[in-house]
């Protein structure tokens, strides 16, 4: 599998209009994209450091995996993203290592990127995602 680096990191926060100005101005991050992905039932925001990003998800709804994730656990660190040149094919090798996966096929996430998830006990208690341009 070839990463080329780490992509984002996903941090599951209660309310981005409480989550945002605090990474704007307590660590002086600029929010540069907030943005709905319906089918997985969450609003995102978008901080960039460097050329790793940070995603906030904010659940928009009770059933959604990030609200789940928040019950569970609180608000907190939720998964980590690597970019890779082709989310299938990454897929189909941790498949082929029989890693046991959330996704076998990639879909569409927020950014316009193409994303599949390792499932975390196959990962070090990590939720791991890969991503690739759409």
């Amino acid at each position: 599998m070839n990463i080329t680096h780490i992509e984002h990191l996903g941090i599951a926060v209660k309310s981005l209009e409480t989550a945002i100005p605090d990474y704007e101005n307590v660590l002086g991050m600029n929010c540069y994209n907030i943005e709905e992905v319906a089918d997985q039932k969450v609003r995102t925001a978008f901080f960039k450091v460097g050329q790793t990003k940070i995603e906030l998800l904010e659940p928009t709804c009770p059933e959604s995996t990030i609200a789940k994730f928040i019950e569970n656990k609180g608000e907190g660190v939720h998964h980590i993203t690597f970019a890779v040149p082709d989310t299938n094919e990454a897929l189909h090798e941790l498949e082929e290592k029989e890693v046991r996966l959330i996704d076998k096929t990639a879909r569409h996430g927020a950014e316009h990127l193409m994303i599949g998830f390792a499932h975390p006990k196959a990962t070090g208690g990590v939720l791991t995602e890969f991503c690739c341009p759409e």
